[in-house]
């Protein structure tokens, strides 16, 4: 993230075409691919990881806990993130996104968001808001957090 910052700060001070060193119109299709490529390459990797046969003697707890932490977030989701954020479409996009982060990570909240705006339209907004709050907030308080529990 900082790089890209940087990066940014560099094209503006530097480019000769009013601060642009692309022509992000032209570029968009392919950065699009690639990141939807790079997501699903991840996502894949993460689960071929686990071994789902050793939870088998706790299914039960874990399926209730689930159905629970499911309807608690779809609730929360529904009465109160989308009402906070305008109830308009970049408001759903934005929803879309913390369904993805209480699912349990930032890059599920992005596939999430990906497959609503593939199917009706960009969210700029929604695309800053939520991996910066993702990022920087939840990631960074998460780890303060464990590490004040195991310490």
């Amino acid at each position: 993230l900082l790089a890209g910052i940087v990066l940014r700060a560099l094209g503006d001070a530097f480019a000769p075409q009013r601060g642009r060193l692309w022509h992000w119109d032209s570029m968009q299709p392919g950065v699009a691919l690639i990141s939807d490529v790079s997501l699903g390459m991840f996502l894949t990797m993460a689960l071929m990881g686990l071994q789902f046969w050793t939870l088998q003697p706790l299914l039960g707890f874990i399926g209730v806990a689930m159905a629970m932490q499911i309807l608690l977030a779809v609730a929360f989701i529904v009465l109160v993130v989308f009402r906070c954020m305008g109830r308009d479409y970049e408001a759903a996009v934005v929803c879309a996104g913390f369904g993805g982060i209480t699912l349990g990570s930032t890059a599920t909240a992005i596939a999430n968001m990906s497959a609503v705006t593939r199917e009706h339209g960009n969210a700029p907004r929604a695309f800053i808001v939520v991996p910066l709050v993702c990022g920087f907030f939840i990631d960074l308080i998460n780890a303060l957090v464990i590490g004040l529990m195991a310490a």
